[in-house]
């Protein structure tokens, strides 16, 4: 049987079928994660988890590509091989698996893209959030806040995907509007780690900041890590950064971080989608998700992501 076989490969493949006894349900959903070592990544899975266990006529299996693309690929052919029925993924390169996912929706398996873009049109769904507006909703704060004048920190995320390039795309152009901010970027590869090193970096060179536009919570959360060390108070500077995590939420609270965008995960839409393909229901090729600043005047109005 479909759950059978793709239990069986699960241990060569860093696959996971989930729940247990699910070899009896009429559907299977996997999601094909790029890495589970971002919280907001392995939150997503956690959420498809979790809404495909509120039908028991569907069953649930995921992959953890460990952040290599060459794994991901290889995850991706072998949920085409075990013909799951609808397919999420999550990638880290917009162009490294277009032909995988092309070969995925050509062999008749429901293809959801989950917020980071591809380049192609070979799937069924795209869900995601406008990463344009991320960016300008970021900046157009962090310049406000310093009156046009001063330097900013664009902290970047993993360079090949879609949503690292649009996110810094919209910051630019709003700052761009402000002759007086200079802004300098770091990539911190959406992971704590990353922005560690690099803010360690940056204050051993004597670089001075007055904002920092981070395009996930959890690379500012490293920076706060190295600002403390130091002996600087984060509420020195301005923050922002985006997701909306509940780390975030307690340090908007102590002034630790200014603000946060509010990105949601999108994996309960990515089940609502994936019923309604599953029911033979026609879907829109676009899902575009709401997204709003999260600052001290709302951050007890508003629930974090995770």
């Amino acid at each position: 049987m479909k759950m059978l076989r793709l239990c069986l490969v699960a241990a060569l493949l860093g696959l996971f079928a989930l729940p247990a006894g699910a070899e009896s349900a009429r559907a299977v959903i996997a999601f094909a994660q790029d890495t589970m070592k971002n919280d907001f990544r392995k939150a997503q899975v956690f959420e498809v988890r979790d809404a495909v266990a509120e039908h028991p006529d569907l069953s649930f299996v995921y992959s953890d590509a460990q952040g290599k693309t060459s794994l991901l690929i290889q995850q991706i052919e072998d949920f085409i091989r075990q013909k799951v029925d609808v397919l999420v993924v999550g990638t880290n390169d917009e162009n490294a698996v277009v032909p995988v996912i092309s070969k995925a929706h050509k062999a008749g398996v429901k293809v959801i893209v989950l917020d980071r873009g591809v380049n192609t049109t070979d799937y069924t769904t795209f869900i995601n959030s406008d990463n344009i507006q991320i960016g300008a909703i970021g900046g157009e704060y962090i310049a406000e806040r310093l009156g046009g004048k001063g330097v900013a920190l664009l902290f970047e995320g993993i360079q090949t995907a879609d949503v690292t390039q649009l996110r810094s795309k919209g910051f630019m152009d709003e700052v761009a509007k402000h002759k007086g901010i200079q802004v300098i970027k770091r990539t911190g590869n959406y992971l704590r780690k990353d922005a560690v090193i690099e803010m360690e970096k940056l204050l051993a060179d004597g670089v001075k900041v007055n904002a920092i536009f981070s395009e996930s919570d959890s690379m500012l959360s490293g920076v706060r890590v190295v600002l403390k060390r130091h002996g600087i108070d984060p509420s020195s500077i301005v923050m922002v950064g985006c997701d909306y995590v509940s780390e975030a939420q307690e340090a908007i609270r102590n002034d630790a971080q200014s603000g946060s965008v509010l990105f949601p995960l999108g994996g309960k839409m990515a089940v609502e989608v994936a019923l309604k393909i599953l029911a033979g229901e026609p879907v829109p090729k676009h899902v575009s998700i709401p997204v709003k600043l999260v600052t001290k005047e709302n951050v007890d109005e508003v629930d974090p992501i995770f």
